[in-house]
């Protein structure tokens, strides 16, 4: 692949780590985005990023930020501020697609409004977390922190009996809860890369859930690509995903994950703005599989660097 990414003979920085549940996930995807961006003639520069933010951009000495950051701070828009304060260029999402898509509740109204279906839900936040009750639409349910990911707090509630403990779980990695209908059947993701849609996998836990335990276990999770799914279906995600990524402005890479019922409809859940990049991970397997070697999938994130997103 030519390097058309504008950054060849610059200092990149990864900037990965943080602060974040989803640390040693992140500190994996930057070590594999730095030995990529080497093996490409890169001069990088590793930055493991914990405090005084916007000083550690602002003195990065590098020409553009490759951002390996999950979970709050990195993919919320704050790490993104900090680069469009210091004039950084910056990969992925701006500051605003970064916060709406790491909202669940905010990512889901924009891709509705899109015409992207979503479970109904409903949500909890401030006084209204005390004594809350279930939704009229009834169990089962999942119980999430609206902003956090790697399924952090989640909980499936499937009678009354664990619906206290699951909302506690939640507000304590979150002030904002949001409660969804569970949607029965398989679930897909789709990855975007600059505006184009990878072939989806299927995501079949062991377990039944796909938890932390299940993401980040060997052997607990099988993941198949192609799918062995309706072509009917398949299209229909991957213009979902058109759909949202274009509603919500997302930028570089993403990928969004869905429900699909035993009807063969499709229910959005979220999007994820710095998806995972060990060259296990979803979105390379997914970029793999259409073409895009994981050093080549790197470089095309890079190539979408810069500010005023």
């Amino acid at each position: 692949m030519t390097d058309r990414s504008g950054f060849a003979g610059k200092r990149i920085g990864v900037f990965y780590g943080g602060v974040s549940a989803e640390r040693e996930v992140s500190l994996r995807t930057g070590a594999a985005a730095v030995g990529a961006l080497r093996r490409k003639g890169y001069d990088v520069r590793e930055i493991d990023i914990r405090e005084d933010w916007l000083g550690t951009v602002r003195d990065a000495g590098v020409d553009a930020a490759f951002l390996a950051l999950h979970g709050r701070y990195g993919e919320d828009g704050c790490i993104q501020a900090a680069c469009e304060l210091a004039r950084l260029p910056y990969t992925g999402s701006g500051v605003a697609a970064s916060a709406i898509a790491m909202s669940k509740l905010l990512g889901k109204r924009m891709a509705a409004s899109a015409g992207v279906p979503c479970a109904p839900d409903e949500v909890f936040e401030g006084d209204a977390l005390a004594g809350a009750k279930p939704p009229a639409f009834g169990f089962p349910l999942v119980v999430k922190p609206d902003r956090e990911g790697s399924t952090v707090g989640i909980t499936i509630v499937r009678g009354e009996g664990q619906w206290e403990a699951a909302m506690a779980e939640a507000a304590r990695h979150d002030s904002r809860v949001l409660v969804e209908g569970f949607v029965p059947g398989r679930e897909i993701t789709v990855g975007i890369v600059n505006g184009r849609v990878l072939p989806a996998i299927e995501i079949v836990p062991k377990s039944g859930f796909y938890d932390y335990h299940s993401k980040y276990t060997a052997g607990q999770t099988e993941y198949v690509i192609p799918v062995p799914m309706d072509r009917d279906i398949l299209l229909r995600a991957a213009e979902y995903t058109r759909r949202a990524a274009r509603a919500m402005q997302l930028r570089g890479a993403a990928r969004l994950d869905y429900r699909i019922d035993p009807a063969g409809n499709v229910f959005f859940l979220e999007a994820n703005t710095i998806p995972g990049m060990t060259e296990t991970s979803l979105l390379p397997k997914a970029a793999k599989f259409d073409g895009l070697p994981f050093d080549d999938l790197v470089l095309e994130i890079l190539s979408d660097a810069g500010l005023s997103k």
